[in-house]
């Protein structure tokens, strides 16, 4: 687990959208829809974008094939992939945290 957590923490923007879209399981053009759907279409997921992040997080074990139908690759989250994202929600947060506490600093 330190290895995955080493090799995606802080996660890029791309690769936290895209586990958080699969808290239920999705194929690519699904993850790419819901992606601009919660951002309010501030981020545009491309498909080549979408396809790399995936695959190097299912080499990782973050994700696993839930089903493969015809051109239709299905992917969930594992047990790693939700630690990942729990880890990087907590990381997230402590942010959150911080830049409630200091931004008042930034103000004339």
């Amino acid at each position: 687990m330190d290895r995955v957590l080493k090799a995606f923490l802080p996660m890029t923007e791309t690769a936290y959208y895209i586990l958080l879209s699969l808290a239920q399981p999705r194929h690519g053009y699904g993850i790419i829809l819901h992606v601009a759907e919660i951002t309010n279409e501030r981020i545009k997921l491309g498909s080549g974008t979408v396809y790399g992040t995936l695959t190097k997080l299912q080499n990782k074990g973050a994700i696993s094939i839930y089903s493969d139908e015809e051109r239709r690759t299905v992917y969930e989250i594992t047990n790693i992939g939700k630690q990942l994202i729990l880890a990087e929600i907590d990381r997230i947060k402590e942010i959150h945290t911080n830049a409630l506490r200091f931004e008042g600093d930034f103000h004339d």
